[in-house]
């Protein structure tokens, strides 16, 4: 596939452009790649403008830019990267005197749609929860921190902060999570065993007056880093193909709680979110849970 023609620009626009691109190159060591990628960028904003001239732009010449860009197809991580080309091309301008506005400032790119959290499978959080071999204090302590962290939909912060107080005698797990708010949370039959398992053998593993529920062998509250560490040495040896993290497996506890109740309004609550807002991202990966289903299930659906 041949590349498109370059955009053909006035003298005065070109050697504008050119100074440009040498500043970039000399005064802040820029690749090749992203030279190009504000030559292409500003020689396709000359060209549908059509200009003799870069000082005849308008803040409405700009908004002219983003409205051609949209119809072309462009995503708005790419409308954005335009408008920022331009804006950094009139500071330019205005440090060489050539004129004394930016007509891009003030002008709001288009907001970019969040990416989609990842999520392991059912079968992905089987395989990684399995239960161990190992009866030895540290596994036993690392099943109770995962299971936890799946089954209640834990943030890493909200893990390694939890103290012995806050494990309910209902079975319940009492959470602080961001500003410092609590909520209460259940726990699933598997995490409250494994949590139990654990708490049998931690007074071998912490010290005396140790008010945390989960310790490093130090002694005292594991950190965060380290919880990331073990679940990282876990997943390499049960899930060896895949990418996991303790924010994943939030992530996943979200995923099959939504697919399973559809209750949007109770996945807010068990995870602590402020705003329904923040939670409705999962309603995207619900979603496409839902056009699976219809596709391999529905009559008229399926491929012929």
């Amino acid at each position: 596939m041949e590349n498109p023609p370059e955009a053909v620009l006035s003298e005065e626009c070109q050697q504008w452009l050119d100074r440009f691109l040498l500043h970039l190159q000399v005064e802040r060591g820029l690749s090749a790649h992203t030279l190009n990628n504000y030559r292409r960028q500003l020689s396709d904003v000359a060209s549908l403008l059509a200009l003799d001239n870069w000082v005849s732009v308008t803040p409405n010449d700009v908004k002219r830019v983003m409205a051609s860009a949209r119809q072309a197809g462009l995503s708005a991580r790419s409308i954005a990267l335009r408008l920022s080309a331009m804006r950094t091309f009139y500071r330019y301008l205005i440090s060489q005197h050539q004129t004394t506005s930016n007509p891009v400032e003030g002008i709001r790119a288009p907001k970019q749609g969040k990416p989609l959290p990842k999520q392991l499978s059912v079968d992905d959080m089987q395989q990684l929860l399995s239960p161990q071999q190992q009866d030895e204090g540290i596994h036993l302590r690392d099943a109770a921190m995962f299971e936890l962290m799946y089954g209640c939909g834990l943030r890493l912060s909200e893990l390694t902060g939890l103290n012995l107080s806050d494990c309910l005698s209902d079975g319940s797990l009492r959470v602080s999570g961001k500003g410092s708010k609590q909520r209460l949370l259940p726990m699933g039959k598997q995490a409250r065993a494994a949590l139990q398992a654990w708490l049998k053998v931690r007074a071998n593993y912490a010290s005396p007056y140790e008010p945390a529920v989960f310790v490093s062998k130090r002694r005292t509250r594991i950190s965060n880093r380290q919880v990331a560490n073990r679940l990282n040495q876990m997943a390499d040896d049960t899930l060896p193909m895949q990418q996991v993290s303790p924010h994943k497996l939030r992530h996943s506890f979200a995923t099959h709680v939504l697919e399973s109740s559809g209750d949007l309004r109770a996945v807010q609550e068990l995870l602590g979110h402020a705003n329904l807002s923040t939670t409705q991202v999962y309603t995207h990966l619900d979603f496409q849970h839902l056009a699976k289903v219809y596709d391999a299930a529905h009559p008229r659906a399926r491929k012929k």
